[in-house]
């Protein structure tokens, strides 16, 4: 099988912390929001075994900031997302679905409240800067949005505590899980949220002093020795296990928040106005037609580039698989799969195609652990 390498350019940025990685021995990349996101270090397994058991410093640092500021911006940024953020609280981070006037999905972003009037919209892999600028643009609100300089370090596993318990005292694990507050390191500040895009507990060190960053990065993989530290990244395994989902992969423009379990994200009771909102009270009215859910395969080897069609016993195409891997922990292949209705009942049985061969599933339940 022949290596193929990422050409880097200004399309597409390293981060400050790449050489670094390449010297920790970075296996496989990403692109995402523009940027290199590590993809592999090793074997997936190893890493997912590793994540579960110690502690992990990954380069997220594609994970891009949109800041909206000024006195519009609580308005701008309620109108872009159908969750009510009207008794949102400075020191918070808020999981927020973004959609547009069809209810189809923008982005599934963390939005920070920083100030009444500052807000950071941490986002993922789609290009919510230039929504939220027509927004702005369209609707003449009195603000400014732009990209900060912010490149998030994560600390995740279930030592992370003990390793940021080292390095900026007892205070920081005491802090409520999506809470934030500022730390010191290195002569800067660094806002510090815990959070994280696994199950295991950690934190985002969100790093606008690039110098001081990078002397912390150096800090945590000095004192993290006992801890068992190793560079990481976003995990396949767990992040499925977990039912973390990935924009672009499991869900896209194409879908809408009630389609994809998020519905506690979803508030067309209350008197905030947001984009969408007459889109989606018709789609509760007229109830889904399909439905995002868990699906388990007897195989033990998969590697899903694009969604795959999923078949009844009838040769009926009922759903398709979106994102797939083999879990340890189950002993066969599980994944996300938009299933049409009546098929995404628990147990529904279902056939799919995979390298040239036919494997039987059965449909269940997200998150799996």
């Amino acid at each position: 099988m022949k290596n193929y390498f990422i050409a880097k350019s200004r399309r597409i940025r390293s981060t400050p912390y790449t050489s670094r990685i390449e010297n920790q021995g970075v296996t496989a990349y990403s692109v995402y929001n523009h940027m290199l996101l590590p993809a592999a270090f090793g074997s997936l397994e190893d890493s997912y075994n590793h994540l579960k058991e110690h502690v992990q410093v990954w380069d997220v640092a594609g994970e891009r900031q949109v800041e909206v500021f000024g006195k519009d911006s609580a308005k701008l940024v309620q109108l872009m997302t159908c969750r009510d953020l009207s008794k949102s609280k400075v020191g918070r981070c808020y999981y927020c679905p973004i959609i547009d006037d069809k209810a189809g999905l923008i982005n599934d972003p963390v939005i920070l409240k920083l100030d009444e009037e500052r807000w950071w919209i941490s986002i993922a892999d789609s290009d919510v800067i230039l929504f939220a600028k027509g927004l702005a643009i369209g609707n003449k609100f009195d603000v400014k949005i732009f990209e900060p300089n912010v490149d998030i370090l994560a600390v995740q596993g279930p030592k992370s505590f003990k390793l940021m318990e080292k390095i900026f005292g007892k205070k920081i694990t005491e802090m409520k899980f999506f809470g934030f507050d500022y730390f010191e390191f290195s002569g800067a500040k660094h806002l510090i949220a815990r959070s994280g895009w696994s199950k295991q507990g950690g934190y985002e060190i969100y790093v606008e002093n690039t110098k001081s960053g990078l002397a912390l990065y150096d800090k945590l993989f000095e004192l993290g020795k006992e801890f068992n530290v190793k560079p990481g990244c976003p995990n396949l395994i767990e992040r499925i296990e977990s039912a973390l989902l990935s924009y672009g992969n499991d869900i896209d423009n194409n879908d809408n928040p009630l389609e994809c379990g998020l519905d506690k994200y979803v508030n067309l009771d209350t008197e905030v106005n947001f984009l969408g909102k007459e889109k989606l009270n018709e789609i509760r009215k007229q109830g889904i037609k399909r439905k995002l859910m868990g699906v388990k395969i007897e195989t033990k080897t998969i590697n899903v580039a694009k969604s795959i069609k999923i078949f009844d016993e009838k040769n009926n195409e009922i759903g398709e698989l979106r994102s797939g891997v083999y879990s340890p922990h189950f002993g066969h292949v599980i994944g996300i799969a938009m299933m049409l209705k009546p098929y995404w009942n628990k147990s529904q049985s279902f056939k799919i195609e995979l390298n040239g061969k036919s494997f039987d599933g059965k449909v269940c339940d997200l998150p799996f652990i």
